[in-house]
Formats: C-alpha cells, sequence, structure tokens
C-alpha cells in the first residue's frame, strides 16, 4: 500500500517539502486570522460609536415642564395695538435617561401662521435656576430647570410674517421644536386663548 523509499536522498527531499508546505500553511492561517481580528476590531468600534449615537439621538431630549407668554399691546395686525404675545418663557429639564444637555448648543424652531423661524439658543435667552449662566448652561442632572425666553418681536426669533410687529396674536397656534446637539428633538404646541384681557400680563399656552 505504502511505497518504502529506500534512498535516503529521497527521504530527505519529501520531509523538507513537507515542512515547506506546513510553514506556508501555518503563515497563511496567521495573515487570515489577524485580518479577521482586525476586521472584527474594526466592526466593533464602529458598532459601538453607533449604538451610542443612536442611544443619543433616542435619549438626549428636552422636556417641556411648562411654557406661558407674556401680554402686551402689540400692532401685530397693522391696525392698531391689541393684547399679544411678544415673548414666550418655556421651562425645560432633562428627559428620563438624557445625558449632559449643553444649551447654549441647542437650537429652535418655530413654525405657525406667521411663518417659520430657527436659531440657536444664545445665553441670553437662557436663565439656570440655579443662576448660573455662560459655559454652565448645561443641565447634568434629572432635577435641573432653565428657563428659555424667546422675543418674538426682534432679534433671532422676531416671527411676524412682514406684519408691523412680531408676536402671537389670540387664536394662534404655534409649534417649537428643541433639537439637541446629538440630534435628538422635542416638539410642542402652543395655543393662544381665544381671548387676552387688558387686565393679563402672561399666560398659560
Amino acid at each position: 500500500m505504502f511505497e518504502a523509499i529506500m534512498d535516503e536522498e529521497e527521504r530527505g527531499q519529501v520531509g523538507i517539502g513537507t515542512l515547506i508546505v506546513f510553514i506556508a500553511m501555518v503563515l497563511v492561517a496567521a495573515i487570515a486570522a489577524g485580518v479577521l481580528i482586525n476586521t472584527a476590531g474594526f466592526l466593533q468600534t464602529q458598532a459601538e460609536a453607533t449604538g451610542e449615537e443612536s442611544t443619543s439621538q433616542v435619549s438626549d431630549r428636552l422636556q417641556v415642564v411648562s411654557q406661558s407668554g407674556n401680554v402686551t399691546n402689540l400692532n401685530i395686525s397693522g391696525n392698531g395695538d391689541e393684547r399679544a404675545i411678544d415673548e414666550l418663557q418655556m421651562t425645560v429639564a432633562q428627559s428620563p435617561g438624557a445625558g449632559n444637555i449643553d444649551l447654549t448648543e441647542v437650537s429652535v424652531e418655530l413654525i405657525g401662521t406667521g411663518g417659520q423661524v430657527s436659531s440657536t439658543l444664545a445665553e441670553g435667552n437662557i436663565e439656570m435656576f440655579t443662576g448660573e449662566t455662560g459655559d454652565e448652561v448645561v443641565l447634568t442632572e434629572s432635577g435641573d430647570r432653565a428657563e428659555i425666553t424667546l422675543d418674538l418681536t426682534s432679534g433671532d426669533f422676531a416671527y411676524n410674517d412682514d406684519t408691523a410687529e412680531g408676536g402671537l396674536e389670540s387664536g394662534d397656534r404655534l409649534t417649537v421644536t428643541f433639537t439637541t446637539a446629538s440630534g435628538a428633538t422635542t416638539s410642542t404646541e402652543l395655543r393662544v386663548p381665544t381671548t387676552l384681557t387688558q387686565d393679563q400680563t402672561s399666560v398659560r399656552l
């Protein structure tokens, strides 16, 4: 069944050939294993980064605790002063499970009958209940609260649709959308009462 190799020189040549083939197989296997390990490591890193980003987009949201408007006399329609809302005050907090949220990196979009306005919050729009300002306008705990004030008559959030003055009239509706730096969004709809009296200085929306 097996051929006997009697010549010692031929026996040695067969052994060297087998050794070369074996070494080549080991090298190929080692290279393949290295490629697989590197690829697996890259995919794991990419998956972790994608997972963290996706989680942030879902969880790092703002929660609107309360919303109100400042009532004053405005010439919105161009037909003389009437009771209207010139400023919005909105108290916000972290949503459950959210990480730190820097409010100076939050963008706000207003959409309603008066048009569409979008801008990023500035320090002047934010007041922390702890009295912190500047670089400290960051929500870090679930108990943190901040009041965001939006001037609808001038500045970055002027909302008027080419009327005499910006603001919200009686019966107006406005959708406010907050988008954090991670891309998580929170939308809330504001509804102005159908009647605003001279006695009112503020109203819940």
